[in-house]
């Protein structure tokens, strides 16, 4: 992919949910195009505008975002919220004239991109996970181009496969930087350090089930621990409580700051399968044993871990089946010499798409090379019509999202 060089400067306009997973490579796409003389502006949810991290390049505007399931009533405020939404992001519009809108999924991002394309402005969709979101699915006909993280995405239809673009999954600077360095010196002697989270909220699993599970690990082995885990709140006394009790080092903590470092540090990683925590364990060259999230929407962590277990790097354990007789069976597997331990850390490597970022801004500024907001300065009449069209093609779209999500 051909960048289409960065001599026009143009707005673009970023979408996402309010979730890390989604703000994270909207965030590191808006540091890219803001590097390369474009404006940008982020539009999410309440949640969203709180997420740490956001950029000072990156504005954000806050519109109502609602969610579509089966109850009539939560549909009904759900509907409202996203008409609500979308008329406010054609007034945004209006006045920054972006030459793209990029859709990272969430709920709050559809009324960006119903508006944008209502208004004949393109679209791009980017996908983090190996399952295409509810979101991304109900937009993938209608938009320009989609950007995905795998080779293979579930539920993406083969027939939109000349709209898409494997680019990867843009990780955070700090994070991509450490793919220079190597593997943390590691002999038969040396302190093994073990890395946990369950990603933004903590994982209480990973409190009950993890220093039981290093405990069950051979003395020559344990004795080398070094553990650095993520907790809730709740749970930090009694995990604090059990590694004293089994004589592990433990540094506990419910958020760390200075992950990045920490991430630079460790030989080995126990925690989700998110979007975000796969891109960076890839980017760095991390092994990793793997806990999916079984309540994730369409068992999208499960499907995330599958191509990193089938290179080698990392074990994945399902949850009902996470036991500390398991986990320390599995971490053996991995991690029982140093060798094992560093193929992992290179077959995890091999998987990593630095590039991403980049890929990435280089499929949005294909996009609005030459004006494209000419067809809504004709006068109010022709805004109306363009409006009223994208309306019915909105309202069909949300028809048959709500017959896929009752199937």
């Amino acid at each position: 992919m051909t960048s289409s060089g960065h001599s026009i400067s143009r707005h673009f306009v970023l979408a996402a949910g309010g979730t890390g997973g989604h703000l994270i490579p909207a965030f590191a796409l808006a540091v890219e195009l803001d590097r390369r003389g474009h404006h940008v502006a982020l539009v999410t949810d309440a949640r969203g505008a709180r997420i740490p991290g956001k950029p000072d390049c990156l504005p954000a505007h806050v519109l109502p975002a609602g969610r579509l399931g089966r109850n009539p009533l939560t549909l009904v405020r759900g509907l409202r919220a996203i008409w609500q939404g979308r008329a406010m992001a054609m007034r945004l519009f209006d006045s920054f004239e972006p030459a793209c809108v990029v859709g990272f999924g969430g709920y709050p991002a559809l009324p960006a991109l119903l508006a944008a394309q209502a208004l004949r402005i393109p679209t791009v969709i980017h996908e983090q996970n190996a399952v295409l979101g509810r979101v991304n699915r109900l937009l993938a006909r209608r938009v320009d181009a989609i950007a995905t993280a795998y080779d293979h995405v579930d539920r993406l239809a083969p027939r939109l496969a000349e709209k898409v673009h494997l680019v990867g999954n843009p990780v955070r600077a700090e994070v991509l930087e450490l793919r220079k360095a190597p593997f943390p010196p590691l002999d038969a002697d040396g302190l093994l350090r073990v890395l946990v989270t369950g990603g933004s909220q903590g994982a209480s699993i990973l409190s009950d089930v993890v220093p039981d599970g290093l405990a069950m690990l051979p003395p020559a082995l344990r004795h080398r621990l070094q553990v650095t885990q993520q907790c809730r709140p709740e749970d930090l006394e009694a995990v604090r409580a059990r590694y004293a009790a089994h004589q592990i080092p433990a540094e506990l903590g419910t958020y760390f700051e200075d992950m990045a470092t920490r991430l630079a540090e460790t030989h080995l990683f126990i925690g989700r399968a998110g979007a975000s925590t796969i891109a960076e364990l890839t980017a760095v060259g991390r092994p990793a044993i793997l806990v999916p999230l079984p309540i994730a929407t369409d068992d999208h962590q499960a499907a995330n871990a599958h191509e990193l277990v089938r290179a080698g790097g990392a074990r994945s354990i399902r949850q009902a089946g996470f036991a500390p007789k398991e986990l320390a069976r599995q971490i053996q597997a991995i991690a029982l010499d140093p060798e094992s331990l560093a193929n992992a850390a290179h077959a995890a490597w091999n998987c990593g798409l630095p590039h991403a970022v980049e890929d990435l801004a280089d499929l949005v500024e294909s996009f609005g090379g030459v004006p494209i907001m000419d067809v809504i300065r004709v006068g109010a009449g022709a805004r109306q019509r363009v409006a009223a069209a994208g309306a019915v093609a909105t309202g069909t779209a949300m028809n048959r999202f709500g017959q896929e999500h009752d199937q």
